[in-house]
């Protein structure tokens, strides 16, 4: 058998294990993953100069927005920032203009992505009130479905909490998982309206505004609608000791819930805030050292399961004025990878750790057959990256339509080279050399 391609004289991480090999491909998957004389003869080989392969990174929450809202994002430049940043797969969450929450505006963003995508994309979905429509959602191939607790997209009252077990029971029957912004959304609307109506209006009112018993009130909510519906629950951005407690409780005890930290609520804090101005406010916000080295010390057992950007970028104009009318977010895709890498180099946290949260457990956590591997039979997704290599963080040549970073001037050690998605490198040096709609749309359970 004569392999398409080739890639020699690189480190392996193949998910499990760190070995000296060389990967084989064809069709767009690995067939072999051996030293290069046991490599089956190929039409291209690539000497990749002893660069470090890892199994394509997946972000798990990524604001693609596109259609009315293009002006932020659109399907080509968000997969192009996640190519150049080293991501082969993006989830798209379903807040965009206009809302997935039917099957026919999830087919209209699939069909769209598939001109314009050049890795890897799945979508999430709003549930809707109709379960027929839950259903055809999952059928249609939604990744998942995604639950605002602090600013509803969908028809369900989520304050009530009747209503989220049975919208939850909904997802259940479907096998997908249901994701969920943990904050109380009464809680922070009553303190927003106190804080305003009393003239404060700095970037720390926000996060007073934001306070964390919210976090932690709205994950044991969720936790207890997952034990009394059945659904596979996982928890957004966790950004406090207490939510991250709450969440290693549930999992003692058996009850099916993962959750996601975001780069800049491990690497920033509130303090950070502060001198970032309105340009850093995010939900949830920034919060304490005490927090952050809870999320650290969770990132490095285990216990947090995926390392995900929360990419979500937005209009400079929208990130200026006043703090309770700027959009929250900040672009996260050119930027995640390097700084798990950095952080690798620095020993904040160990190679196989990384690879776990960005590569293994988001496949395994949302179903992606054939990813988050470098084995025979997973699909050709690869990161080369050169763990010696310096890069400073410039916002202005970022692929993203979003030109601002709460990590703009940060030097960082450790970089994505070449990015393959499905046996074709689509990026390269921060490059894009791939034509749109070379991405694939991925879909649920499979």
């Amino acid at each position: 058998m004569k392999a398409d391609l080739n890639l020699v004289n690189l480190k392996v991480h193949t998910g499990e294990r760190l070995v000296e090999a060389g990967i084989s491909v064809q069709d767009g998957k690995i067939i072999s993953v051996a030293k290069p004389p046991n490599l089956p003869e190929a039409d291209e080989t690539i000497d990749c100069g002893g660069l470090l392969a890892i199994p394509g990174p997946i972000d798990v929450h990524v604001h693609l927005r596109d259609m009315e809202l293009s002006y932020k994002e659109d399907f080509y430049t968000g997969t192009c920032a996640a190519a150049c940043g080293g991501f082969t797969t993006v989830l798209d969450m379903p807040n965009t203009k206009p809302l997935t929450d039917s099957p026919e505006r999830l087919v209209e963003k699939m069909e769209r992505a598939r001109r314009m995508v050049i890795v890897n994309v799945g979508f999430y979905a709003i549930p809707p009130l109709d379960e027929k429509a839950v259903r055809e959602l999952a059928s249609k191939g939604a990744v998942a479905f995604k639950v605002n607790l602090c600013r509803q997209w969908t028809e369900w009252d989520t304050d009530s909490q009747e209503n989220l077990v049975e919208a939850f029971r909904m997802v259940s029957d479907t096998g997908r998982p249901v994701a969920v912004h943990a904050e109380e959304g009464a809680m922070v609307r009553e303190a927003e309206d106190r804080l305003r109506s009393s003239g404060r209006s700095g970037v720390l009112d926000y996060v007073d505004a934001h306070p964390e018993r919210a976090e932690f009130r709205a994950v044991r909510r969720t936790i207890q609608a997952s034990i009394n519906s059945g659904v596979r629950l996982h928890v957004c951005h966790v950004s406090t000791a207490w939510a991250l407690e709450a969440v290693s409780k549930a999992k003692r005890f058996g009850v099916p819930v993962s959750c996601e930290v975001t780069p800049h609520h491990l690497f920033l804090t509130s303090r950070d805030l502060e001198k970032l101005g309105v340009k850093a406010v995010t939900d949830p916000p920034l919060r304490t050292d005490v927090d952050v080295e809870a999320l650290w010390r969770g990132l490095r057992t285990g216990l947090m399961d995926v390392v995900a950007s929360d990419h979500a970028p937005h209009a400079e104009w929208e990130k200026t004025g006043s703090v309770w009318e700027v959009s929250p977010g900040v672009p996260g895709l050119e930027t995640t990878l390097p700084l798990m890498l950095d952080a690798v180099n620095r020993g904040l946290v160990d190679l196989d750790v990384v690879v776990r949260a960005l590569c293994v457990r988001p496949a395994e956590v949302f179903g992606l057959r054939g990813k988050g591997r470098i084995q025979p039979g997973f699909d050709a997704d690869v990161v080369l990256v050169d763990m010696d290599r310096w890069w400073k963080v410039d916002p202005t040549e970022f692929h993203s339509k979003a030109k601002y970073s709460p990590f703009e001037g940060w030097r960082l050690m450790g970089f994505p080279v070449k990015t393959i998605v499905n046996g074709v490198v689509v990026a390269e040096e921060r490059e894009v050399v791939a034509e749109p709609g070379s991405g694939r749309v991925v879909v649920g359970g499979g």
